[in-house]
This record gives C-alpha cells, structure tokens and sequence, in this order.
C-alpha cells in the first residue's frame, strides 16, 4: 500500500520543488567537472555527435549580447531573479493534484537558477555540452539550459493541447 504522506507531498504543487533542487545539484555538479576537467575551448569527443567543450557564456541563450561590454551581466541577473520570482507565484498559485505544470516550471526554476548562480558569481556561464554533426554545430549548452528547455516545451504543449482539456474539465467540474 503506498505511503500516503508522500502521496499528498506530490499532491501540492510546492512539492515539486524537489526537482529544482535536483536541476540545481546536478548542474553545479557538472559545471564544476566541466571547469575542472577540460580545457576551455577544446573539444573531447564522446561521441561521434557530442563533445565536451569547455566554453563561457557572457550572453544570453546562444550568446546574444556576449559582446555587449558587461552591462548584460546584471540585466541578466536581474531578469533570472524576477522570472524565478514568477515562477514561484505561478506555482504557488496552481490547484493541488496537478503533475504536468509543477513539473515544467520546477524545470524552469531549477535552469533559471543553475545559471542565475553563475552570472552572479562568475560573470558568466559554464556550458560544455556541445552537439554536432555533418559540420552543423549546436552551441554548447548545459543541464540548467536543459531543465529550461524541456520545462518551455512542456509549457508549449500545455498550452497548445492541455489547457483547454483542462478548462473544460473544470467548467464540468463547476457545471454539477
């Protein structure tokens, strides 16, 4: 029979801020292997598609405004720490039960503050996840830009297929 103490923890959206936590950890985990281990800008094959390589992101996703003369730092920072803001309200805000929208902004939070934590700090973020193939280079990435990108998917699909199965279960819901 399962332990029903646990089962209302996931039942509370605030329950999910485990899986931030765990975005977080493992990020930092791995940036501080990646800034230990490899040289910055060369490459280690892993696979025939994917290399760790060292880089510094003063930018946005994809290095907008990396050259921007430092200013961005702080715009940066200040942007991470009021969509992180966001994010905790809209949890806060969600209906108990609910799983896909904690999960997908728990992702959010949790990328949004693995690299909020290195502007702060360093100036700048710590990718090493490079995807390549047949000379197509996908700029180097992170575990905290992979809890973002999979929790905006999941918000994209929410909202594309989701919300108004949702809606309409609630106006049912309301309608007895």
């Amino acid at each position: 029979m399962p332990d029903n103490k646990r089962l209302r923890a996931f039942s509370h959206p605030w329950g999910w801020l485990w899986l931030s936590v765990a975005v977080i950890v493992l990020d930092f985990i791995t940036k501080v292997w990646a800034t230990e281990s490899l040289i910055y800008g060369w490459p280690r094959e892993v696979l025939p598609f994917l290399n760790w390589t060292l880089a510094h992101n003063t930018g946005a996703a994809f290095s907008f405004l990396h050259d921007a003369g430092g200013w961005q730092r702080w715009f940066f920072v200040t942007i991470a720490v009021a969509v992180s803001v966001g994010l905790l309200v809209w949890l806060s805000r969600l209906p108990s039960g609910s799983r896909w929208l904690p999960v997908a902004i728990a992702l959010l939070l949790g990328g949004a503050i693995g690299n909020l934590h290195d502007r702060a700090v360093q100036g700048y973020v710590v990718d090493f996840i490079h995807l390549h193939w047949a000379g197509w280079n996908f700029p180097a990435f992170n575990i905290a830009d992979c809890g973002i990108s999979i929790g905006a998917a999941m918000l994209i699909i929410d909202s594309l297929f989701l919300e108004g199965r949702r809606e309409r279960a609630e106006g049912r819901e309301q309608g007895r």
